[in-house]
Order: structure tokens, then C-alpha cells, then sequence
């Protein structure tokens, strides 16, 4: 009875574990690995607390047990110094000789120590649009991550840490100085971003991280940066799980990627991987939260970083990465193979659709056949070689390049080889991912909020489950809808504000404009030009689901401005609409 008697007094309440990295459960196995469930590491936000005190129990307190009386002494504390241990139990100092950034090697096993002194933590300050008011700016926040210095008086981190940036800072390790920085260059797709820092007290005694080969699997890799649970710099563990092309989620594009098994928290973001011999093979950025998975994080590996390096050198800013504007299918079916005319020794992908913006739509068709690409053959189900024993897809051959150059395309069209040479263009979608920086657009007439539709507005409008909660039209837009025109938007009436104009139109949200007067809308600038000029005497909006909203145009055009002013909107549209 004396185990199974129960205290009195309440049970002390354990602290629950934050929801901010979690995505919702996914009850088949096969759901482990998805889209929804890789998240972006945060930058670790000022307005996170942490509790030293643990709630106390009430009722009588434990009895402590007794000690000998002539207690063995205890071992000296561990000296505490900026070290890491090895596999033979040597500690290596880190940082020694009159270099801050010098590299410590193990004289017994010869391995090298990361140069940590090049990482530094970055300070931001956030001014988020309000995509649903698009006239406003959210109340803006702070937070902070990791970053490290490359040469050229440069810094690399995430671009998600410093996304709508109104302040950048950067404090280096074992400082208590912050200095301002300025952002060089932001990569939307990759989720790198470059920074400098004017003030040359800055950049003494700092020597900048050197950039290693693409690590091999069970390499091991050793994560720094200054993530959440303290203010000094962390060191994490592990190694090399997997090589492959992975979702990158805060561009909404696939590149290449490392899969680590090291911890990585929010604020290690733009932290740098070293290797075993110092040197930087990649940066962390994103981890996959799943009940059923642990300790699984993501690097932007050294391919990716230096090509975004050699872009922004190249054209001092940042182009993109290009993309073959295709659609593909596999042909591992031996049926369709033969239906496509293709000969037993041939292999390839066939094209289902093709960007009409993109160059490649003047020659590529569908149903061709594409064989190689650079000289490279390309496999039944979409795969290249890559390394000894490795394959991955041929879209990182594409990835390689830089928007307009040219490469080689051999296809095979109605049982005849075709050599095409194309000019690689970036990517764009009639639903784009990013507003890269930019506020939102809007014009209003009568009361009627129209604008465009992109992710970020999707994601203000239903949360972060937009994917499940949007329209099943907008949707379909975002997943399967390719531009017919480089100018082409998605225009939606994405709210009504009430007026005595617009009565029994209250209910539409989110709705597709198609044309106004019986002329189709294109974008939201010809929109906006449409209702300014128009001399008709009704307007007349065709919307999605076959609905019309008429208003007399005088009657519009005049109510319009005591509208704006009974809702504070400083004008009937944005300023890039008025250029």
C-alpha cells in the first residue's frame, strides 16, 4: 500500500509543448511525408517566454535521503570553453590563435572544428501586409535566427527569416553589439537571403565560412546557430539521411536537399551545416513535424547555395531558377511505351502540357516524348543518374542553370528523333506564391474590394489550412491552371463593403471576376482602367458560378468616396494601379 498510496494535494501541471511546428495528424503512414506536414523553421519570435519555475505541489514534501557520512568528493566542475567532443573523448577548443574564425584541428584524429565564430544571430523586425485588407499593414512583430558570413563582406540566411523586413540586424557571437545590416538580395525559390553590414568594426577578426562539396549519406554534419531555449550559440549532431529534390515549402518549388537526422528548433533558421573538415555543405531551413517522425531536418545544400551566390554576382540581383515550362508523365507502363512508338532501348517522359508563356511552347508539343536533356537520358520514371548507386529527378539538371541560358532537348515525335535547343525562362504562375516583397493590389468601386489572388492572400483569408478551406475553384486554379498571357491575373471581389449601393450583394467573398460589359478581365489593372473610362450607363461584373452584379456607373463612380471615408481607406486603389 505504501507504493500505491496517493499524495495529496494537486499534481504539478507539466508544461505543454508548443503547437507552432505541428501540422494535423495523418492517420495512413504513407501521409507521413507531405506538403503539409514540412514546415519552415521559424525564427524564434520575441513574444516566446520561457518559465525557469516549475510549478510547486501542494501537501507534505519528500523526504530527501541521507548522506554517508565521509561522502566520496566530488569530481571538479568541467572548465567551461567553446568546445566539441569527439569520437575519442579529445575536447578541441574552437577559435584559438589571434584569428576569430581560425579552425581548431584534433591533433590525434585530425578533424576539424567548425569555425563558429562566422555564425551570427540575426535580429528582424516584421511588417506583414494585410492581404485582406489590402490598404493596412499588419501590427508589425519581431524575431530572430541565424546566419553566417561568407566572403565578400557578405551574410547568408533565410529569406523567410527577414521576409517583409523593416529592420534587419546581426550580433555576432560572444558580442554585445548589434549592427544594422542591409539586404542584398532575396531568394524566394531557394529561401536564402544575403546581407551586408556597412560598419567595419563589424568584420574584424571574423573569417568567413568556406563552402564544402555535396556530402555523401552517413556523413556526418554538425548544425550551429542560436536556436530557441537560450541565448548563446547551440551545436547539434547527426548525419546525412538522404539526398533527393524536396519541397521547398516557403517558395512552393522543388530543388535539391539534404535530409538530416540533427536537431533542428525554431531560430536555427539560416544556421550553416559543417562537415567533419570545417567547412559549410549547406544551410538549415525547414524540418517535417509528424507524430510518427522525429529528428528529421532539411539543409539547402552547396549546389543551391552557390548558384544563388553566382546568380546575384552575375546580375546583381536575383533572376531565379529556371524550369522546363512543362507538364510530364512516367512511361513505365510497356503498353503506352509501344502505343508512343518508342523502341525497346528507348526511354523518356511524355509531355502532357505545355506553358504557353514559356519559349519551349513554340517547339515542344504534347505527347512528345522527352529523351534527354543537356545530353543526359532520362529514364522511364522521370529519374537521371546523380551519383554511385543514386538517381534523382532530371528536374535538377534544369535546376543547374540560370534563366536564359540555353540547353539541349532531344524528343522523340511520332517515332522521329527531334533536337531542340531552349531558352530557359524562370517560372510564374497565374496563382503566384510570393508577392516577393511587394503590398497587395486592390481597386474599390461602390464598395466593391477587388484584387488578386496569390498564396499569401489564400492563407490570410482561410489560415494555414487554405489547401482544405478554399473554394474548390480557387483550388483548382492554384494547382492546375497554367497562364495564357504574361500579364494574366486572378481578379476576385474579395469582400463588400456595405453601402446602400450595393444592397443584397453583401454575400459575395472570393469570387472570380470574369469580364465587366461583357469584356474579359485579364488583370486588375485593365479592370480598374475598364470602370474608370467606362461612359455605359450600367456596369455590369460577370462572376464565377454564372453571377452578375450590375450597378449604374454615375451612382458608383459617385458613391465611391463617402465609402472610403466611413471605413478610413486613404484611396480607391493601390499605388502601383496609379503609375
Amino acid at each position: 500500500m505504501g507504493d500505491t498510496k496517493r499524495k495529496r494535494g494537486r499534481k504539478p501541471k507539466n508544461p505543454t509543448p508548443s503547437q507552432a511546428l505541428q501540422s494535423p495528424p495523418s492517420s495512413p503512414s504513407d501521409d507521413v511525408f507531405s506538403l503539409s506536414n514540412i514546415e519552415i523553421i521559424p525564427s524564434t519570435s520575441s513574444a516566446v517566454e520561457i518559465t525557469t519555475t516549475a510549478s510547486r505541489p501542494r501537501g507534505r514534501p519528500k523526504k530527501l535521503p541521507k548522506h554517508p557520512d565521509n561522502p566520496d568528493p566530488l569530481p571538479p566542475p568541467p572548465i567551461l570553453s567553446p568546445c566539441r567532443h569527439v569520437s575519442n573523448g579529445t575536447a578541441i577548443g574552437v577559435g584559438g590563435g589571434s584569428g576569430g574564425g581560425e579552425l581548431a584541428v584534433d591533433p590525434i584524429g585530425a578533424r576539424v572544428v567548425p569555425a563558429m565564430d562566422a555564425v551570427v544571430k540575426v535580429f528582424c523586425v516584421h511588417t506583414e501586409p494585410n492581404f485582406s485588407l489590402p490598404w493596412q499593414r499588419k501590427r508589425q512583430y519581431s524575431s530572430s535566427s541565424s546566419g553566417f558570413v561568407i566572403s565578400g563582406r557578405r551574410v547568408l540566411t533565410n529569406a523567410h527569416s527577414v521576409e517583409h523586413y523593416t529592420q534587419v540586424k546581426v550580433k555576432k557571437r560572444g558580442s554585445d553589439t548589434k549592427y544594422l545590416a542591409t539586404v542584398l538580395s532575396i531568394g524566394t525559390e531557394c529561401d536564402i537571403a544575403m546581407l551586408t553590414v556597412n560598419d567595419d568594426e563589424f568584420w574584424e577578426g571574423v573569417s568567413p565560412v568556406e563552402f564544402g562539396e555535396l556530402p555523401a549519406l552517413q556523413d556526418a554534419v554538425t548544425v550551429v546557430g542560436y536556436p530557441i531555449g537560450g541565448d548563446t550559440i547551440s551545436v547539434t549532431s547527426g548525419v546525412v539521411s538522404r539526398i533527393e529534390i524536396l519541397s521547398y515549402v516557403h517558395g512552393s518549388t522543388e530543388l535539391l536537399g539534404l535530409q538530416i537526422d540533427a536537431a533542428i528548433n525554431s531560430g536555427n533558421s539560416g544556421g550553416p551545416a559543417f562537415n567533419d573538415k570545417g567547412n559549410c555543405v549547406g544551410i538549415a531551413f525547414q524540418s517535417l513535424k509528424h507524430e510518427d517522425a522525429e529528428n528529421i531536418g532539411y539543409v539547402i545544400p552547396t549546389p543551391v547555395i552557390q548558384h544563388f551566390i553566382q546568380d546575384y554576382e552575375k546580375n546583381e540581383a536575383y533572376t531565379g531558377f529556371p524550369i522546363l515550362g512543362i507538364e510530364w508523365q512516367k512511361m513505365e507502363n510497356p503498353d503506352l511505351r509501344k502505343a508512343m512508338g518508342m523502341k525497346p532501348e528507348q526511354k523518356g517522359v511524355r509531355i502532357r502540357r505545355v506553358d504557353p508563356t514559356a519559349p519551349e511552347s513554340g517547339v515542344l508539343k504534347s505527347s512528345d516524348i522527352v529523351l534527354s536533356f543537356d545530353g543526359v537520358d532520362i529514364a522511364n520514371d522521370g529519374t537521371v543518374p546523380f551519383r554511385h548507386g543514386e538517381r534523382i529527378g532530371f528536374s535538377y539538371l534544369v535546376s543547374q542553370k540560370y534563366a536564359g541560358d540555353s540547353s539541349a532537348i532531344k524528343v522523340l515525335r511520332n517515332s522521329e528523333i527531334l533536337n531542340f535547343n531552349i531558352k530557359l525562362t524562370s517560372h510564374r504562375r497565374l496563382i503566384p506564391a510570393h508577392n516577393k516583397g511587394r503590398p497587395p493590389s486592390y481597386y474599390i468601386i461602390a464598395g466593391f474590394v477587388f484584387t488578386t489572388v496569390s498564396v499569401p492572400y489564400l492563407r490570410s483569408e482561410y489560415g494555414k489550412d487554405y489547401e482544405y478551406e478554399a473554394p474548390v475553384k480557387l483550388l483548382d486554379k492554384l494547382l492546375h491552371s497554367m497562364l495564357q498571357s504574361p500579364d494574366e491575373q486572378l481578379v476576385v471581389v474579395s469582400q463588400v463593403l456595405v453601402s446602400d449601393i450595393n444592397i443584397g450583394y453583401e454575400d459575395i467573398v472570393n469570387t472570380q471576376v470574369l469580364a465587366l460589359n461583357g469584356k474579359p478581365v485579364k488583370n486588375l489593372r485593365r479592370l480598374a482602367e475598364m470602370v474608370e473610362s467606362c461612359d455605359d450607363e450600367f456596369l455590369k461584373f460577370d462572376l464565377e458560378y454564372e453571377q452578375i452584379v450590375v450597378l449604374r456607373t454615375k451612382t458608383a463612380k459617385a458613391a465611391t468616396p463617402d465609402i472610403l471615408a466611413t471605413h478610413c481607406i486613404p484611396s480607391a486603389m493601390s499605388v502601383d494601379l496609379k503609375a
